[in-house]
């Protein structure tokens, strides 16, 4: 049995529990706790430490949960296997995080990284806005819950499932959405697809062929290629401060409008509820009008009480809603899932009920019990500080910048705006930047028109999600270098 040495400060403003499981963690993380190895047992451990039994069970409890070490009926606690989940801190690669986020693939047992070549250029630091921190996904959790569903045998997991997606799992999101986003839905109009690549495909079968579709502009590109790959015909629809003007979709005579009202990408902008009401009143007005809600980041907010969903003052059915776990879980979970109208739910029934879902069986039963236990919940919670402390900083080096660029997009998301007062053009800005070892990303990457460059002020996005806390005031610091 391992002896425990645990230095507990009363005056370090944080809870007892709380020290003991982070104490017991790290010891599990650097490998001084060992694999197999027993913890002391939870009266033993309280006696020595002078503290409530309450105290330890607490932080054992956590610790099960996390999955970093499990409870033997009669013989106690152990540390759980995990060295196939994560290299030790001291090791940890920012390539092993990225390969699990989907963004790059991890070297191969047979591959070793390459040595730095003299008078190479300093790596990046990239405020990319698709990047998340994926050092604080619960790896023991997620194995845990996928090693219980194998063991369980369940032959009907490797059947071709409901082309919609399982129902439980649709009934689960179905509640998450309700509590979470107030959207109003049964979870016969949900479905579950591999990403929103797939549901946007999926929805021009739908909604047919020749479509006219408004975007905002600036707007977010990929749907807008993809909206473009089919036989649409697009037209960009102008923004003031409380997003698209509703004007706009009565002089282009359109009939789909696409909007990102919690959280307009690239801009940042929250889209008020007056605003809103215009968009459906729009929509309201003829019978094959509807406005495709993209809701991709809504579980991040900083200031203020989260914003219903645009679907949740929807009274006339008139909102397909679009949402994602890639921005609050991991981009390679590739779960996305979409809240249909009830007449375009017959249409799809009717004409489109052929295509298989695109998530397998077995990914949609781990999400499923991911939600349902209160993992996703917890994780959720743990996220909102971590990026609510990467918020913070950021906003607080940046408050030098003010007297040369606005300062928006602030209050929701993974990213924020800056947009420059004086004379200086965008290039101008990303290579100053670049020169310093910083690379940050033109507003103008997310413009359709592009002769609207001309007469949009210098604007950059700086994304923090994917980055460390000193990464952020490394940044910040050659930024200030760079650009003032």
């Amino acid at each position: 049995m391992y002896d425990m040495t645990i230095r507990l400060q009363t005056d370090s403003g944080k809870r007892l529990y709380e020290q003991i499981y982070e104490h017991i963690k790290k010891e599990i993380r650097e490998g001084k706790l060992l694999t197999g190895e027993r913890l002391p047992s939870t009266r033993s451990l309280a006696e020595y430490l002078q503290v409530a039994r309450s105290t330890v069970e607490y932080a054992y409890d956590q610790l099960v949960s996390e999955g970093y070490i499990e409870a033997r009926p009669y013989k106690g606690y152990f540390v759980c296997p995990l060295e196939e989940l994560f290299l030790m801190e001291g090791e940890r690669s920012e390539e092993g995080i990225k390969a699990f986020s989907g963004e790059v693939s991890p070297f191969r047992p047979e591959e070793k990284p390459k040595k730095k070549e003299q008078g190479a250029p300093e790596p990046l630091l990239d405020f990319s806005p698709n990047g998340i921190d994926m050092s604080g996904f619960p790896f023991g959790v997620w194995k845990r819950i996928t090693k219980n569903i194998l063991n369980y045998g369940n032959s009907e997991l490797f059947s071709q499932g409901e082309a919609q997606g399982d129902y439980d799992l649709r009934l689960t999101i179905n509640r998450y959405l309700h509590s979470s986003r107030g959207v109003n839905c049964r979870p016969e109009q949900i479905i579950v697809g591999a990403g929103n690549d797939y549901l946007l495909m999926l929805l021009e079968k739908i909604l047919g062929r020749h479509v006219r579709i408004a975007m905002e502009n600036p707007t977010y590109k990929r749907a807008y290629r993809i909206f473009q790959s089919f036989a649409y015909r697009i037209f960009v629809v102008d923004m003031d401060e409380n997003g698209m003007m509703v004007s706009g979709l009565e002089k282009e005579n359109v009939s789909v409008a696409y909007v990102m009202p919690s959280h307009q990408f690239p801009t940042g902008t929250v889209m008020p509820i007056g605003r809103r009401a215009e968009l459906l009143n729009w929509a309201a007005r003829e019978p094959e009008r509807y406005l495709i809600e993209d809701d991709y980041d809504s579980e991040f907010r900083y200031r203020g009480k989260p914003v219903p969903s645009l679907q949740a003052s929807d009274d006339h059915d008139k909102v397909i809603y679009i949402g994602t776990f890639s921005k609050a879980i991991a981009p390679a979970i590739r779960v996305s899932y979409m809240v249909l109208p009830e007449a375009l739910l017959k249409r799809y029934q009717r004409e489109c009920w052929f295509y298989s879902c695109t998530v397998s069986r077995i990914d949609q039963r781990i999400l499923n019990e991911f939600i349902q236990d209160g993992s996703f919940e917890r994780h959720l919670n743990k996220m909102r500080k971590i990026y609510r402390g990467k918020h913070e900083l950021l906003l607080e080096g940046l408050k030098p910048f003010q007297k040369h660029f606005q300062i928006s997009g602030e209050h929701a998301g993974l990213h924020l705006l800056l947009t420059a007062k004086g004379q200086v053009s965008e290039e101008e800005l990303i290579k100053r930047a670049a020169a310093k070892g910083v690379k940050v990303y033109g507003l103008s990457d997310s413009l359709v028109d592009s002769e609207s460059r001309k007469y949009e002020k210098a604007a950059v996005l700086l994304g923090f999600g994917g980055l460390t806390d000193g990464q952020i005031a490394e940044g910040i610091k050659k930024l200030q270098e760079a650009w003032l």
